[in-house]
């Protein structure tokens, strides 16, 4: 685990924060599609990726998701950081964008590191202002441009984390990402197909020029 930990976090943590971590921490391999926090529960731990692809979503009292951001290699969720730091329930979804493998922290560590390490403060700090400065992009998207707009770049938000320009998520499954309608999402993707820009096969949607 530490030379994962050495690979990904060099570049933030001291030395000797390193092996705190490697010393508390748990490192967890998360399948795909797997939730990893859910709404409602108490956080025991402080996720930090070391490799792949987390989406974090919000769900509104009907039980509809709206897709927040995704959390990429060596970054945190803020949001379970606050929670922590406040000892309430989450407010979020966490699930496996792609396979995962995370390192978990006992959240007591958190406070503590937070006066013993600068490095920690500064990694907590940005993580809280780029994911402020993401909620805000969601809050954007969907204020003041039109779906088609707001597919698209999920479309090719989901490439970039993954690393893949087939997406094999169904077409009501990005309709729950993006609060919206089956039937909607359907006809915005044939769409695109009419224009070259996506191709729509059984299993999943090839990007090709967005």
């Amino acid at each position: 685990m530490k030379e994962a930990l050495l690979e990904t976090f060099n570049a933030y943590f001291e030395q000797p924060l390193i092996d705190e971590i490697n010393e508390v921490g748990k490192l967890v391999e998360i399948p795909a599609g797997e939730i990893i926090m859910d709404i409602g529960n108490y956080i025991r731990s402080i996720p930090l990726l070391i490799s792949g692809a987390i989406k974090v979503l919000r769900e509104d009292d009907d039980g509809d998701e709206l897709l927040l951001y995704y959390l990429e290699q060596g970054e945190t969720c803020s949001v379970t950081m606050a929670c922590c730091m406040g000892h309430t329930k989450s407010e979020i979804r966490a699930i496996a964008e792609t396979d995962a493998v995370i390192v978990m922290v006992p959240v007591q560590k958190m406070e503590e590191w937070m006066g013993k390490y600068r490095g920690w403060r500064n990694y907590v700090f940005e993580s809280y202002h780029n994911r402020l400065n993401e909620l805000l992009q969601t809050v954007d998207s969907i204020a003041f441009k039109n779906l088609d707009q707001r597919l698209v770049e999920y479309l090719k938000k989901k490439v970039e984390v993954t690393n893949d320009n087939k997406i094999s998520n169904t077409h009501q499954e990005i309709a729950y990402d993006l609060h919206t309608s089956r039937v909607v999402i359907s006809r915005l993707l044939k769409k695109l197909e009419k224009m070259k820009k996506v191709a729509l096969h059984r299993s999943y949607i090839q990007v090709l020029d967005l």
